[in-house]
């Protein structure tokens, strides 16, 4: 586009005002975090002091660890997106649509941006990911979810809501080559800005400025780009997105009242046909549209109606008050540094006990000036000559200070503190804590950073809420899209989209309906498969027998499929089946042996029980005198020829239950070794097969004669 100054100065004074009202402040702040967190801990000025005076400037960086703490917990819990249909949708195309959106996660890689964004809420207080359709790869379009820089995105200075849908504007800020410029938009542009000075009002910060790269930051002109103009990123854009006031035609459904804006490429006869054809009524009713100008210095690249129905930046904020972001990393900026000075101080006061210096009187040294004994009076083993005997004396250093090492512990227990991660958390207790009194104290931690992860949570469903119209907006062509079910064994599923029928119907047609997003934080995969073996590892020590191939299932095996399926055809093999029935036919002998000794115990124990009542009879009468014996021998007699018939049907079902058995055993032995004889001839004639395979494709070479 030309050059329209009038316009580029409007975005300009725009883009100031919001940078000075809030946004400057917001970047001094995100520098000091960030240096806090990499470990650039004291200020230049300080160290310039304690260097000047030779005492120790020492760091100990606590916060690294602790935030990296907080980050391991985010990236062990990922994000689930889901489709919730409403108001008549079709549930099979929700599902589509969550399909979509994981192709869209694993094309973007959008885990680990997702880190990323996290990190940076968590460290400066403010994250952002950038989500627009591009055409880079296809020319259908897809969707591309990028992250941005927080120092680059100036957020409207009214803005007092998380949701950006209630923001007015937002300001993106980049810098690029002229290149860039000229892919990007037209090359009579890039060719415009590639070589010329700044325009007045935009020099010292659309041209210079401090940069986040790899290399030192560094001011850098139009002029001063160097040997290589191509490569040198010295031209910022800045992109505005703000909401502007319009008359846009919509679409209105007579039966339910809802309505859909008019895309601004119809002609009159295609709105004309969904008039005819379907039944919507057309008006005309203002709204507030989303208008996206980008500028490069007085160049307008630029000025159009934005495709989108939402701002693309979505973003992330770990404590959010009205309009104040507050990160992780802030709050435990004066702990910090206190923890850095206390223990410099400590270094320096252990430095001047081992040398705390000299009285000397004038002259006494001899074989060494004073600058000598001053940079060398504290080695070991050195050695003072002195022409007088009270010449020298070494000064008594100040005591230590009391309490001077419990501060150091203070600044420490406050960082732990202030951020919600205890020793616990970090695998630090003592070796003598339980361990589930460990367990529920990582989980009291994990309370602690609820907040953050749950506006992780709905930065998500922002995130997906956007996807969701871009693509119902965008993805209106027939596609194929693969998505990759586990990341472990590479198991993909392929799902078409807007696929049309020979019938004249449209499968999984996006565009139809209407759907909320369901978002659920699930742990990492990797981790929710190691919990998931060991809780299958711990019913099977319970007694629950689960199947093998459950257990492997559950497992992190490579290969698991194929595994199974050896598994499967392993157990369906002749020799498998063989071995199986000979199992079956051992365990069937020994619930036979065991039912057989069984029953000869309980003749036993029948057998013990007539001896005793024969002995008790006996007893009886001996104990009776002659009268009553010839009184009762009638009946004594008939008793014990009663209880003599009784004991020899007992003693003759006893033995003829003990000859079944053995017969049993006997004949559950020769089917035993008819099986094992079976089995020793199949194994003796696949070892024959695998050795006649393996001689006829390796022959052996044959001797050759020589000749003398």
């Amino acid at each position: 586009m030309p050059v329209d100054t009038s316009k580029a100065t409007e975005v300009w004074n725009r883009y100031c005002w919001a940078r000075d009202n809030g946004h400057a402040q917001y970047v001094e702040k995100a520098d000091a975090c960030d240096a806090m967190f990499r470990g650039d801990q004291w200020r230049e000025e300080d160290k310039i002091i304690l260097r000047q005076a030779r005492r120790p400037a020492l760091t100990v960086n606590k916060i690294l660890p602790t935030i990296a703490n907080v980050m391991g917990e985010q990236i062990y819990n990922r994000a689930e997106i889901g489709f919730q249909p409403r108001s008549g949708a079709p549930e099979g195309i929700a599902r589509a649509l969550a399909k979509v959106f994981k192709q869209i996660s694993d094309n973007t890689q959008l885990d680990w941006k997702r880190s990323d964004m996290f990190a940076d809420g968590v460290i400066t207080s403010r994250g952002f990911l950038d989500a627009r359709i591009k055409f880079d790869d296809s020319m259908q379009g897809e969707v591309a979810i990028e992250l941005l820089n927080p120092k680059n995105v100036i957020v409207d200075p009214d803005a007092e809501a998380y949701d950006p849908d209630t923001w007015s504007e937002v300001f993106t800020t980049k810098w690029v080559t002229a290149d860039d410029i000229a892919v990007l938009y037209n090359r009579a542009d890039a060719d415009y800005l590639r070589n010329r000075g700044s325009y007045f009002p935009y020099g010292y910060d659309s041209i210079e400025a401090n940069r986040d790269r790899f290399g030192e930051r560094f001011t850098v002109g139009y002029d001063q780009a160097g040997t290589s103009p191509n490569v040198t990123r010295n031209i910022r854009l800045i992109e505005r997105q703000y909401r502007k006031l319009d008359r846009q035609k919509h679409f209105v459904v007579p039966d339910t009242g809802d309505t859909r804006p008019v895309p601004e490429d119809w002609s009159r006869d295609k709105i004309a046909f969904y008039v005819d054809k379907i039944g919507f009524k057309v008006i005309e009713k203002p709204v507030r549209r989303i208008r996206w100008i980008v500028i490069a210095d007085s160049v307008v690249l630029h000025d159009e109606w934005s495709p989108y129905d939402h701002f693309t930046v979505v973003p992330f904020f770990p404590y959010f008050r009205h309009g104040q972001t507050i990160g992780l990393v802030e709050n435990l900026m004066g702990s910090q540094e206190m923890l850095n000075k206390v223990l410099s101080q400590e270094l320096h006061v252990v430095n001047t006990t081992a040398n705390s210096g000299w009285k000397v009187k004038a002259g006494a040294l001899t074989n060494m000036s004073i600058q000598e004994l001053e940079q060398r009076g504290g080695e070991t083993g050195l050695v003072v000559e002195v022409n007088e005997i009270d010449g020298l004396e070494k000064i008594t250093p100040n005591a230590y200070p009391t309490g001077l090492d419990r501060a150091s512990y203070k600044a420490e227990e406050h960082i732990k503190g202030i951020s919600g991660v205890s020793d616990s958390m970090q695998g630090f207790d003592r070796e003598d804590v339980a361990a589930k009194a460990i367990q529920a104290k990582r989980q009291a931690g994990t309370t602690n950073l609820a907040k953050p992860l749950d506006s992780l949570t709905r930065s998500d469903h922002i995130l997906a809420r956007n996807v969701l119209c871009l693509v119902q907006k965008f993805y209106t062509e027939s596609r194929l899209l693969t998505i990759t079910k586990d990341k472990i064994t590479g198991e993909s599923e392929t799902v078409g989209i807007n696929q049309p029928t020979p019938e004249g119907l449209i499968v999984n047609d996006l565009t139809l309906g209407e759907y909320d997003v369901v978002v659920t934080s699930v742990p990492q995969r990797e981790t929710l498969e190691d919990s998931q073996f060991e809780q299958a590892m711990a019913l099977r020590e319970a007694g629950i027998m689960l199947p093998d191939d459950v257990l492997i299932a559950s497992s992190r095996l490579l290969d698991k499929k194929e595994i199974i399926e050896k598994m499967a055809a392993q157990a369906n093999s002749p020799e498998a089946q063989a071995a199986k029935q000979l199992q079956t036919a051992g365990a069937q002998a020994e619930v036979a042996k065991t039912q057989a000794e069984t029953r000869q115990k309980e003749a036993d124990a029948v057998l013990k029980q007539a001896k005793a009542q024969e002995t008790g009879v006996k007893a009886q009468k001996d104990a009776m005198t002659p009268i009553e014996q010839e009184q009762g021998d009638g009946g004594a007699a008939l008793a014990k020829t009663a209880a003599d018939i009784d004991l020899q049907e007992r003693e003759f079902e006893h033995q003829k239950q003990l000859d079944f058995a053995k017969l049993s055993m006997e004949r559950q032995k020769q089917k035993d070794e008819t099986w094992i004889k079976a089995k020793d001839q199949a194994d003796k004639a696949a070892s024959d097969r695998i050795a006649a395979v393996a001689a006829a494709n390796n022959p052996q070479p044959q001797p050759t004669s020589q000749g003398n």
